[in-house]
């Protein structure tokens, strides 16, 4: 499958979706506390994309049995909504993806119930400066691995380690669509950037080593050594002179539009 480029058209539709995935993740903050199960958090944000026009786009995806993600501390990616309640203390990375108008947002943050340590509060700052270092060199003409090498680069320097197996997407009229964007590499390599391309990038930062293990639940994905695991997400839209973020929330310090002169 080559890399789609959008038309105007469709530029609008995934901001539109965008914004509908940035505002579930900005409505969800103030049920996420303890006591609460994930679950419960999978229902509300359900109904709130369903009563705004849209589908949640994991539920029913190759077999995913809930409406969006919802991993646990040491768990990396695709943790599946469950009865336990959340305790004082708990990170967890909440992915949403809204299919609206046929067209796809996909966004994830970490939240944090309680306190968090300061080994967590760290972790979950550096993989967002990761995700932010990335999508402010995004323009046309780079290749995407070199945003990759500045993510892994700057988890490394921190300690840190990069996940391997999983990674971004292209994503429009497609879930997952070319080009995959992975978070480690070498500059100058990858694909080349093109104005009109959608993608996602999702930096997976473990504070212990890189390896992952999946459960016999076939999705939930943990750190083999069981360490912390964050990660943070956001769909962009490759522009004439840099990048624009579709998923972008009104508690976020970054620019919806950057702009690159050279």
């Amino acid at each position: 499958m080559s890399i789609s480029i959008k038309t105007p058209e469709e530029i609008e539709k995934m901001r539109a979706a965008g914004k509908l995935a940035a505002d579930v993740l900005e409505m969800i903050g103030p049920y996420i506390k303890a006591g609460v199960t994930t679950a419960e958090i999978d229902k509300i944000c359900h109904d709130y994309i369903v009563d705004h026009g849209a589908v949640p786009a994991p539920l029913n995806y190759h077999g995913f049995p809930k409406s969006v993600c919802t991993s646990l501390n040491h768990v990396v990616c695709h943790g599946i909504p469950n009865e336990k309640a959340l305790k004082e203390g708990d990170i967890m990375n909440l992915d949403v993806t809204v299919k609206l108008d046929g067209y796809h947002g996909d966004t994830s943050k970490m939240f944090v119930v309680g306190k968090p340590s300061i080994l967590a509060e760290r972790l979950i700052r550096v993989t967002q400066e990761c995700l932010y270092m990335a999508i402010k060199m995004v323009k046309p003409g780079m290749r995407t691995g070199d945003f990759a090498a500045v993510i892994q680069k700057h988890a490394e320097q921190h300690g840190y380690s990069v996940v391997r197996e999983y990674c971004g997407h292209g994503i429009g009229a497609i879930f997952h669509e070319e080009p995959q964007i992975l978070h480690y590499g070498t500059a100058g390599t990858g694909d080349l950037l093109q104005p009109g391309m959608c993608f996602t990038i999702e930096p997976m930062i473990n504070a212990g080593k890189r390896h992952t293990k999946l459960m016999r639940d076939g999705w939930t994905v943990l750190t083999k050594d069981r360490s912390l695991s964050a990660q943070w997400e956001h769909t962009l839209l490759v522009t004439e002179d840099g990048v624009e973020v579709l998923t972008l929330r009104s508690d976020e310090d970054l620019p919806r539009v950057i702009r690159h002169t050279s």
